[in-house]
């Protein structure tokens, strides 16, 4: 446009692309980084399909939703560091807002009978949905016999209840002091120390809305390897540890998180307006995305060169063997929730092998059991 520079024109098309995408990316983080991927990459050509791949191998190594910091680091690529801030911006908030108007039908009409059948077919897809991601991550996580015994004592603790972030920790810790105890320096023995303590505080019941900010923000900092382990600490920190919600609300919050584009992490804003109302939803939303714009803008310079460091890299695998371990572990608590039938059963197997056969977007998966949630319902 006359009269603009070159950093406004690239900050404006930075807010359009990224308010287009996450407002038709439904499918979760992989089919947003394929339409990055087509977008930004391919057809824009802001970076290099070298650059994107490390890009997304960078930000898979820290916590937080990896899509939406992929979208942050194009977005500085292209206009700057305000362009990290928008392009995350622009990403997450279309995905706020409708999962804010579906959080305000479900506290309306979830009880109704159309509701009920809603969430009834729903549910078991999202089980399905998880094992199928579920694969994909162990089989490019778990390359190793340590790594999968961390995986199997994740499930494990994760069964007698224990912290998901001490789960965590404890798959990293030994992992590195496996593979290279004999040579960690001081610093690093230290951080073994106290990686454990993190997020070990004393929380308060009382659901007001500086509790819910300092929840999600931990949440923010701590969700390591996907959108879907932020189900294991929900289910840890908010039913079993606050008893703000019910096993059964934590279901209904990732099942209508699966009817939306954008981040898998906007699930906070579901949760937030189920215990705020619109200023909670804001504030969980704010509060989980925030840890990742500053990581990002601390970060982004030296992505190409974190998986450089060995003992990084040596650490990050086994916190991501325990990852695949707790999903194992939240899968089968949700199937506990969504298997009460024949037919819940049989649509969830139908759904996986419509997403491990077809390859169909998860979206449609989640729709199909919609309708026939719906269908039950009325009949």
């Amino acid at each position: 446009m006359p009269g603009m520079s070159r950093g406004d024109r690239n900050l404006g098309e930075v807010a359009i692309a990224f308010l287009r995408l996450g407002t038709i990316a439904f499918g979760g983080p992989a089919t947003h980084l394929a339409m990055m991927r087509d977008d930004m990459v391919l057809r824009r050509g802001w970076v290099s399909e070298t650059e994107f791949v490390d890009a997304i191998g960078a930000t898979s190594l820290l916590p937080g939703p990896g899509s939406t910091q992929v979208a942050m680091y194009l977005g500085r690529r292209r206009a700057g560091w305000a362009g990290l801030v928008v392009g995350g911006i622009c990403f997450i908030g279309p995905a706020m807002v409708i999962v804010i108007g579906l959080a305000w039908a479900y506290v309306r009409y979830g009880g109704t009978v159309v509701g009920l059948g809603l969430l009834y077919g729903i549910k078991p897809t999202v089980v399905a949905i998880v094992a199928f991601a579920l694969i994909g991550l162990g089989r490019n996580t778990l390359r190793s016999p340590l790594l999968v015994t961390i995986a199997a004592g994740a499930i494990a603790l994760y069964a007698f209840d224990a912290s998901v972030l001490l789960v965590l920790a404890l798959g990293g810790a030994v992992v590195l002091v496996a593979r290279r105890g004999d040579r960690l320096g001081p610093d690093v023995h230290a951080a073994l120390v106290l990686l454990p303590v993190v997020g070990s505080a004393h929380h308060t019941p009382h659901v007001r809305l500086d509790h819910l900010w300092w929840e999600f923000l931990k949440l923010g900092t701590v969700v390591f390897g996907s959108g879907y382990l932020l189900l294991a600490f929900l289910r840890r920190d908010l039913v079993t540890g606050l008893g703000w919600l019910t096993a059964t609300q934590v279901v209904d919050a990732i099942s209508i998180g699966q009817l939306t584009p954008g981040p898998v992490f906007t699930t906070a804003t579901f949760v937030g307006y189920l215990l705020g109302g619109v200023p909670g939803a804001v504030v969980a939303t704010v509060a989980i995305f925030l840890p990742s714009f500053v990581m990002m803008t601390v970060i982004s310079p030296a992505i190409p060169r974190l998986r450089e460091r060995r003992w990084t890299s040596d650490l990050f695998d086994g916190i991501g063997a325990a990852v695949v371990g707790t999903l194992i572990g939240v899968t089968i608590d949700l199937a506990h929730e969504a298997f009460v039938d024949p037919l819940t059963i049989a649509l969830a197997v139908l759904a996986f092998i419509a997403l491990m056969r077809l390859r169909i977007n998860s979206s449609w998966v989640v729709l199909a059991g919609a309708l026939v949630g719906i269908a039950h319902a009325i009949a």
